[in-house]
């Protein structure tokens, strides 16, 4: 906005300028017999008044005061100053008791009817006898629940926990059915082995609609790889394709965050 503001103060400037110069030049008079000056007359169509020189060259310095203080006021005004605040940045602040950032990481999940006041739960994790834990910040709706046999299609976003960043506190993400399928949908039958036992064991009894965040310890996620188990990132997913490359030679815990769209 800086940019556009020189022009106008600049032209702002110069309209001073002139009128301070127009001011300085001396008033013209007339001498009369007496030695006193004649005043000049100015008639207007409605009354006739008599206005010194002076009067007038104020007059016109005001004038051009005026429209100068508007053109600054109108171009300062004509986008808003955030003060060096990013909105989007707000997105990022930490919830209050949220101590593992799982809340902000919800906020990015595109649910079906927008986010709920229910997602940014702080909510206890619940673990299994596998080691992998979950929590459910919706609980979804319809009698459908999923069991083993269960086919299912979810929209899902994995993260690699070791690569935590002040932007992405869950760390960065390596898959999404956004970025890496074409109908931003992952399917499968629960229980046939396609995806790590343990993300099976987590989403028993989800209703449609429900969001879980799933913790994969880094041990199931070795073995997953092992046995052609995960999601892998597209082509066109360079960064994704990297960051899984990498997840191997570190802690390989994954955060996985899924919503229930289909249940058969």
């Amino acid at each position: 906005m800086t940019n556009h503001l020189v022009p106008i103060v600049l032209f702002g400037a110069c309209l001073l300028a002139n009128t301070e110069a127009f001011s300085a030049v001396p008033s013209r008079s007339l001498a009369s017999n007496n030695g006193a000056s004649i005043r000049l007359q100015a008639t207007n169509a409605n009354a006739d008044e008599e206005y010194a020189p002076s009067d007038r060259r104020s007059v016109l310095f005001k004038t051009a005061s005026a429209v100068s203080s508007l053109l600054f006021v109108t171009a300062a005004s004509s986008n808003p100053a955030y003060a060096a605040i990013d909105p989007l940045a707000l997105r990022a602040l930490p919830v209050e008791g949220d101590t593992t950032g799982a809340a902000q990481r919800l906020r990015f999940i595109e649910a079906e009817n927008g986010p709920r006041e229910e997602d940014s739960r702080d909510i206890a994790f619940e673990v299994l006898p596998s080691g992998a834990s979950y929590r459910e910040y919706r609980e979804g709706k319809g009698d459908a629940a999923v069991q083993k046999g269960s086919k299912v299609a979810v929209e899902m976003t994995i993260r690699c926990k070791s690569f935590a960043t002040a932007n992405e506190p869950g760390g960065l993400k390596y898959f999404s059915t956004k970025d890496d399928t074409e109908f931003n949908e992952y399917a499968w039958t629960v229980g046939s082995g396609e995806l790590p036992p343990e993300l099976d064991e987590c989403m028993i009894g989800m209703h449609k609609g429900a969001v879980r965040r799933i913790e994969l310890p880094s041990t199931a996620v070795f073995a997953a790889r092992k046995n052609d188990q995960l999601p892998l990132p597209s082509e066109k997913n360079k960064d994704g394709k990297r960051r899984y490359e990498n997840l191997f030679k570190t802690d390989a815990t994954l955060l996985i965050e899924l919503l229930v769209t289909r249940i058969k």
